[in-house]
Formats: structure tokens, C-alpha cells, sequence
């Protein structure tokens, strides 16, 4: 049985207190939001719910075995804690704010290491700002307290959306309940019906309404203290992919290039994968979400990398995609270099007030000039880039917890502090070609920023960087004959 590894909270603050009777060991908790930001946020969902409304916020349930725990990113984001089991519970009426935690395990921290548990609720109150900590018993008594007494109760708001937990979005999260529901065997509720269920059994007073939409619309604009950490996302995802081009060869596996960008991104404190890594040579690439990475790249295929870390319960979203023997041929530079210019036009038009049909429009014209004069290989590919003129999915999805993070960044106006994706693309069907790159856009307070842009994507500039020597030809594989432990 291996050794259990120790709890590694956020990155931060490490605090020594006597609270509660007991010599407080050294914990961990995270630094990137205050106090203070955290609060607003809660005020944000008091003023959203009303005074006859109380919220509550499920925490993540854990995880069996040695796995680390990672926090839910609505929970996280509004309290920062990251011990298992907790919920909150927001009061619109009082606008006070109740954290509610398991009691100390005693035989777990003597394996794991310091848990924040209720017994820390002084140091919870100074480091969260929540009002009170209690006991998980405390849940039900505090929602008895909610004018069951005296008629009528208030309105629960509740999450209703799945809970992100780590390396997925809410898109992967629903299709995953609909194949359980789907599954004869299976059809277990989510959490969050779990939890309307039992509210209903224990507390049929109450109306249920879904707070999902309040916290999406927060988290779609980003606070500067959330921009400084997605910015260290894509720095290192940007860095993995770099040194993925680097280890690029004919004969290496497409598993090799994952392991490159994994060692940039642990070496510089992510703690896990923002979504797993796609990483397809050659045909492999048209499957738009290819995950095996089981293949030897080929000598005149072109590779796709799209990877980015878990980095403080924040992530980016970078693709490139370059020729796995160094050099674009004739034919694959035409289509690579549209695809380009396609990504410098969209950000041409990135500004507040906008729309991302706007942006769509305006790129589409400005491409269409562009192409004047340009020749193609093939008919296919002349007919792939006029298609990729009036397709609309090159302006993408927001990134932020999530790579597919919620809220709403079309069929809205730009602000400031959105984050999401530019991802031009084409396909040849006839040849199984997908050809594309992703960065990621950055709303200013007068126009945009390309916070990947330091990633290389000038056909000069990938080269150059492919010429380099890699990790993986640093370090050659072990042979798995003759090798003794």
C-alpha cells in the first residue's frame, strides 16, 4: 500500500496559530484573492438574491484513495477554502455568510498533514472573511432558522449546474449525466439533484431556484487578481508547447510531447491539467478532441498541440500546430499562413461595446482581401479557406476556472475582463486535414490583448523553435528490456 502523500492546499500562506485548545500545526492556504475580494463577491450574490433569499454552496465531496482534493471552482471562488465536505450559506436577509466544515480528523492529519476544519473557525473568519464556521450539523438547523418559523420561507438559490472539480467544463460535465441517465445500469442523480431532493424531503417550505446563472455572470468578468493567474496559465502552457516543438521528430510519440509540456508545467507549480492534453499527428489531428496520444509523429505530417495547466483552479487554452520534420511544405504553409493572418484579424477588431459577430464580420471582410491573388494546392483547400470565411465558431468559448469556462461572451457586448479563445480553423475532409491555432483574447478597458501571443505562430519563428533541441531527445526514453528496478 503506498504512503499517503501529503494534503497540498493553494499555494500560499503558511500560518501557525493556537486556536481552540489546540498547538495549531502549520496549514496552508491559498494568497491570490483577499479577504476583502472574496467578500464582494458574496455581496455580489446577496445583492443578486435579495432579502428573502438565502443561498447555499456545495464544496466538493473529495476523493477516495491518495488523490489531492480539488476544491469546486464556485466554492472556491467564493471562499477560498479547499477542505472537503464544506458548504456555504449566504443569507440575503442579514448578508451574513456561514461556512460549514467537518469536524478534525485526527488519525487523517497524522497521515496527510493539517485539514482546516471547524476547530480553525477563527482563522477561517480572518483569512475567508465569512461570518461564523460551524459544524456540518449546524446546516440544518440554520436552514430552520430561514422563517420555517413563521411563513413563508425564504426562497434556497442553489448551484443546479454541475460542479467543476478540476480538469472538466460544464459542457463534458452534462453529456457525462446524460450517458449516466442514459445507462440502464446507472441513472444515478447529480449532486446537485441529490441535494434539491433532500431539501425537498427535509424542508418542502422551501421554493428552489438555481443560482448558477448569478455565479456564471460574476465569474465572466475577470478581477485583475483572476487575469494575473490565467496570465501564468497561459505563460506556462505557451512554455509546454514550445518545448513540445522542440522534442518534435519523426519516430517520437505523441505521449512524448505531453510528457515535455508536463514537466514545464508541474516545474513551475501548476498542479494538474486544465483539460487533457490533444496532441494528434497527422490524421489524428481531425478528430477535434483526440486524447490517446498513442502514435509515432511522421516524417511530412503536421502535429496539433492544445494544452494548458490547472494553475491555482485557473487554466488558458493555446493550440499551435507545426510540421513534425521541421519544414511547412509548399502546400501546408498556404493553409497555415490563412489561418494566421485569420488570428491577426480577429484581434484587429476586439474592443469593448463590440459584439463577437461583429469581430466574426469584420475579419471575414478584411480576409477576403487578403486572399486576393493567393493560390492554393488543391481545389480542396481553395474550398476549405472560403468555407472557414463564414464559419462562426473561430470566436470560441470563455476561459477562466474552466477551459470551457460558464457565462456568455456571444450575442453579448465586449467589456473588459472578458477572456476567452480566438480559434480559426479549416477542414479538408478529403485529405482528414484540420488545420488550426487558438489564443487567448483578453478584453481591455480600450481594446485587446493577446495574452498568448508569445507563443510562436510565424512559419519562421515555429521553425526556428522546432530546430532546437528538445527534452525528449535530452532525455531518451528507458528500454523497457533490460532494465532492472
Amino acid at each position: 500500500m503506498p504512503t499517503r502523500p501529503p494534503l497540498v492546499l493553494a499555494a500560499g500562506l503558511v500560518l501557525a496559530l493556537p486556536l481552540g485548545g489546540h498547538a495549531q500545526a502549520p496549514h496552508y492556504y491559498q494568497t491570490d484573492f483577499s479577504a476583502a475580494e472574496l467578500a464582494s463577491r458574496r455581496a455580489r450574490v446577496y445583492d443578486a438574491i435579495g432579502t428573502q433569499g438565502i443561498a447555499v454552496v456545495q464544496g466538493t465531496s473529495g476523493v477516495p484513495g491518495f488523490s489531492l482534493v480539488r476544491q469546486s471552482n464556485d466554492f472556491y471562488y467564493l471562499s477560498g477554502v479547499e477542505s472537503a465536505q464544506a458548504y456555504l450559506l449566504l443569507n440575503g436577509r442579514t448578508r451574513r455568510t456561514t461556512l460549514y466544515l467537518p469536524r478534525r480528523d485526527d488519525d487523517r492529519e497524522r497521515g496527510e498533514g493539517k485539514v482546516l476544519s471547524v476547530e480553525d473557525s477563527l482563522l477561517l473568519i480572518q483569512l475567508s472573511g465569512v461570518d461564523r464556521v460551524r459544524g456540518l450539523e449546524g446546516l440544518s438547523e440554520d436552514l430552520t432558522g430561514a422563517d420555517l418559523l413563521r411563513p413563508p420561507a425564504m426562497t434556497l438559490f442553489t448551484p443546479l449546474a454541475p460542479m467543476e472539480t478540476g480538469n472538466d467544463s460544464r459542457d463534458e460535465l452534462l453529456a457525462g449525466q446524460a450517458r449516466i441517465a442514459a445507462d440502464p445500469w446507472d441513472g444515478r442523480p447529480s449532486r446537485e439533484a441529490h441535494f434539491v431532493r433532500l431539501v425537498a424531503e427535509r424542508f418542502p417550505q422551501f421554493a428552489v431556484r438555481d443560482l448558477s446563472p448569478t455565479l456564471d455572470a460574476m465569474r465572466t468578468i475577470k478581477s485583475a487578481a483572476e487575469i494575473a493567474l490565467i496570465r501564468r496559465a497561459t505563460q506556462l502552457a505557451g512554455l509546454g508547447i514550445m518545448e513540445a516543438m522542440r522534442s518534435t521528430a519523426a519516430g517520437v510519440y505523441e505521449y512524448q510531447l505531453d510528457a515535455a509540456a508536463k514537466y514545464v508545467h508541474y516545474l513551475n507549480g501548476a498542479r494538474g491539467d486544465g483539460y487533457s492534453s490533444i496532441i494528434g499527428g497527422g490524421t489524428n489531428a481531425f478528430m477535434g478532441h483526440y486524447f490517446r496520444k498513442t502514435d509515432p509523429l511522421r516524417d511530412g505530417d503536421l502535429v496539433l498541440m492544445d494544452y494548458a495547466p490547472d494553475y491555482r483552479y485557473y487554466t488558458s487554452d493555446v493550440t499551435r500546430i507545426w510540421p513534425v520534420n521541421g519544414t511547412f511544405t509548399k502546400a501546408q504553409a498556404a493553409l497555415y499562413e490563412f489561418i494566421v493572418e485569420y488570428r491577426d484579424a480577429f484581434f484587429r477588431h476586439i474592443k469593448p461595446d463590440v459584439t463577437a459577430d461583429q469581430v466574426l464580420d469584420r475579419a471575414a471582410a478584411d480576409m477576403r482581401q487578403w486572399l486576393v491573388g493567393k493560390t492554393f494546392a488543391s481545389p480542396a483547400h481553395r474550398k476549405a479557406v472560403e468555407e472557414g470565411l463564414v464559419f462562426r465558431g473561430h470566436f470560441q468559448h470563455p476561459v477562466g476556472m474552466a477551459v470551457h469556462d460558464v457565462g456568455r461572451v456571444r450575442g453579448v457586448p465586449l467589456k473588459a475582463g472578458m477572456v476567452f479563445t480566438i480559434d480559426p480553423m479549416i477542414w479538408i475532409p478529403e485529405e482528414r486535414l484540420y488545420i488550426r491555432i487558438e489564443d487567448v483574447a483578453l478584453v481591455t478597458a480600450d481594446g485587446v490583448e493577446n495574452l498568448s501571443g508569445f507563443v510562436p505562430a510565424r512559419i519562421s519563428d515555429v521553425q526556428q523553435v522546432i530546430a532546437e533541441q528538445g527534452m525528449v531527445q535530452m532525455h531518451k526514453p528507458v528500454p523497457p528490456s533490460g532494465v532492472r528496478p
